[in-house]
């Protein structure tokens, strides 16, 4: 048994005091106890425990264009379109060993911040001239070492890839995203799945057809029935710009929402990533089916690609999980502030999302703090998510004299962690009861930073 003991831990959606957390030998919490109000007797003093953020959304190697793409273009108007030209420029040139070192830098971050857990949506499969690897995949299996060398849990969303668009010729640029068919596809993810089974549970894997532009929609029924047999989380762009809306209803005759719901597609373990362009009708498409929403409220306005409507999914009963996307900043608590602030901006109006029936101070803090742990860790199908016992002891502490949150009252404490909360804050962090950030810093930060930083220079100079 090791214990964590705080002046606060984070539970049950409220702060008990004078706490902490007894792990068993599994690495899960095996119950929360009280220590007393002597502050010798916690380690970590003056400090609050909470549980470990999990992010939904991630594209680990797009770590390497941080701050490449914030610049007009020679294009008549600069969108999502262009940017991920200059994605593809990147992601046409990394080798397997550069795909760790970009993915161990952006794991790297997401641990510094409280992040515990990630569900990376991976789509780069082959070699850049489009040829298999002799594992195909080997791509995959690199993001998965990279995370687990840093500590955090991942679920690799194995990303299917058939074409450019509709009625759209192939684009060289997709080479290394290209599986053609849902038998080839269905048989690389099941030798991924059998690969990763062990016992650690750091692994696991999740189906994640790229989109109904990329996906074909025989393609894309087989592939969720059987994930949908096999009880594997789905992952799927939707309805990120009105261009693929529009694209959609021009080959089916239905918006990405309506053709899902309508062939059955839509269900618990599915997870629309985006869903920004949707009307009512395919919201309430999205309740009925007990579909979760994730957010990526950094990335979609780097892109310009337009505001979630939090607002009308919360109404409507729908679960929203973040995540940090592109990683144009990797910061989960901000994606959660940056939910309620967009719809402050178009609506005039503070506390949009706060919910009708509770009117408690730490009410709406707690809706966001919920996106970014219980409504994340569903969404993948990961274990954390909460600190209760039986569940992972996955958690991150703050510094309460830190000062972004410094002086907050204990009532206060939430709110001002999910709207105030500088990085700095973040202390420790606990994945399975083993301690991967210690003071604000991991055992291999230079290491990995060092070794980042020739990656850049050698990709960009």
């Amino acid at each position: 048994m090791t214990s964590w003991l705080c002046d606060l831990t984070y539970t049950n959606r409220r702060f008990e005091r004078a706490t902490g957390i007894v792990c068993d030998e599994a690495g899960n919490v095996s119950r929360i106890t009280s220590h007393g109000n002597n502050r010798e007797d916690a380690p970590l003093n003056n400090r609050a425990q909470l549980p470990g953020l999990v992010n939904a959304h991630s594209h680990a190697f797009q770590r390497v264009i941080r701050g490449r793409t914030e610049h007009r273009t020679r294009n008549e108007s600069d969108s999502f379109w262009t940017w991920r030209e200059m994605m593809y420029s990147a992601a046409t040139r990394l080798s397997p060993e550069d795909i760790y070192d970009a993915s161990r830098m952006a794991f790297l971050e997401m641990a510094l911040t409280g992040i515990t857990t990630v569900g990376e949506f991976h789509y780069l499969h082959r070699a850049p001239d489009g040829s298999e690897y002799d594992d195909a995949n080997l791509l995959a299996k690199e993001v998965v070492r990279a995370a687990n060398d840093v500590g955090l849990r991942i679920a690799l969303l194995r990303v299917a890839y058939a074409r450019s668009g509709y009625e759209l010729g192939p684009n060289p640029q997709q080479a290394r995203f290209i599986e053609p068919n849902a038998e080839l596809y269905l048989k690389n993810l099941e030798r991924l799945r059998s690969d990763l089974s062990g016992p650690s549970g750091k692994a696991w894997v999740g189906i994640a057809p790229h989109s109904v532009r990329a996906v074909p929609l025989d393609y894309l029924k087989e592939i969720i029935r059987h994930a949908d047999d096999q009880g594997l989380p789905t992952h799927m762009h939707v309805a990120e710009q009105p261009a693929e809306v529009s694209a959609c209803i021009q080959e089916y005759g239905r918006s990405p929402v309506a053709l899902l719901a309508s062939e059955g597609l839509l269900s618990k373990t599915f997870t629309a990533v985006h869903a920004i362009h949707v009307t009512s009708k395919a919201v309430q498409a999205l309740a009925e089916a007990e579909a979760t929403v994730c957010a990526c409220p950094t990335t979609e306005r780097n892109l310009g690609d337009g505001v979630v409507p939090a607002d009308l999914l919360f109404e409507a009963g729908i679960r929203i999980s973040l995540g940090s996307d592109s990683h144009a900043q990797i910061d989960l608590l901000e994606d959660a502030r940056e939910l309620e602030y967009h719809l402050r901006l178009q609506k005039m109006e503070r506390a949009v999302l706060s919910p009708e029936a509770d009117d408690s101070r730490s009410a709406l803090a707690a809706r966001l703090f919920d996106c970014a742990t219980i409504h994340g860790a569903t969404s993948i199908g990961a274990p954390g998510g909460t600190l209760v016992p039986g569940r992972p002891a996955d958690f991150f502490t703050v510094d309460l004299d830190d000062p972004s949150i410094a002086g907050a009252a204990e009532s206060d404490l939430l709110a001002a962690i999910v709207f105030g909360l500088a990085r700095t804050a973040v202390r420790d962090v606990v994945v399975g009861g083993k301690q991967i950030v210690s003071e604000g810093k991991h055992a291999d930060q230079e290491a990995i930073i060092e070794r980042f930083a020739r990656l850049q220079k050698r990709l960009w100079s």
